[in-house]
């Protein structure tokens, strides 16, 4: 009955999903309701649905999964996610429709981090669901990675700048510390910043991301790579090989 339940359940999300991308009703891939939801319980899988932060781990297919863990991560980012969505620190509040906490697993692989929503993340409140989110997903895929496996996804700041300027140095203070609490919870085993804003603000340089990128460095003790932005290199394709030399240097660390 329970399974039951669980399956009409993920049903009727994906039909909402499918409306919502246009209309088309896609193929999904099966879900194992013992695997995800196990001991956890149904009212835990609508408050997934509701805060986009999934109810699983990397180390799920090894049999090493602890629930009680990744209940206690998932509380703690669903209470950060309530604090953005109350968050009235900055001017951004005052101009966003939806504000993006991130979204993805409790247990990342890699967490990606980004300068800040553009207009489909500020509709949907969800990160990197754009156009640029259709090419970052083609680059995770491309060693292994997804937002839905071993991925979590944010940004920056939490809310949309208009006119998707460049967050102001307040803003970005003011927002820093729900992103610092979220890798303090999740303990990713790499971070894939993307873009200037985001690279530099996490290294604390001021070099331009041609220069910083090609190199691994350290945030909170976890290997950090930065790349160029998936928007960028959507403007300039010249940057792809750049980007693939990246995303390979990301992929040896996480193998490591």
């Amino acid at each position: 009955m329970k399974e039951s339940y669980i399956e009409r359940f993920f049903e009727l999300t994906y039909l909402i999903e499918d409306y919502y991308s246009g209309g088309v009703r896609k193929q999904h891939s099966c879900i194992d309701v013992n695997a995800v939801v196990g001991e956890i319980g149904v009212e835990e899988m609508k408050r997934k649905n509701e805060t986009g932060i999934e109810i699983t781990d990397r180390n799920e297919t090894e049999g090493k999964r602890d629930k009680g863990e990744l209940i206690r991560r998932r509380e703690q980012l669903e209470k950060i996610a309530r604090e953005v969505n109350a968050c009235r620190k900055c001017e951004l509040a005052k101009t966003r429709i939806k504000p993006v906490p991130g979204e993805g697993v409790l247990d990342p692989l890699v967490m990606i981090i980004g300068e800040g929503p553009g207009g489909d993340e500020d509709r949907t409140g969800r990160p990197f669901v754009g156009r640029a989110g259709k090419y970052l997903d083609k680059w995770l895929n491309a060693i292994g990675l997804s937002r839905e496996k071993n991925c979590f996804i944010g940004n920056i700041v939490k809310c949309r700048p208009p006119n998707n300027r460049d967050p102001k140095p307040e803003e970005s203070n003011a927002c820093l510390p729900y992103l610092l609490k979220q890798i303090e919870i999740l303990q990713p085993k790499a971070i894939l910043t993307v873009g200037r804003i985001s690279s530099q603000i996490l290294l604390g340089r001021t070099s331009g991301i041609g220069s910083l990128r090609g190199k691994v460095y350290y945030y909170m003790d976890i290997p950090l790579v930065p790349t160029y932005h998936p928007s960028g290199v959507l403007r300039n394709p010249s940057l792809r090989p750049y980007v693939w030399e990246d995303l390979k240097l990301l992929k040896s660390v996480i193998e490591k």
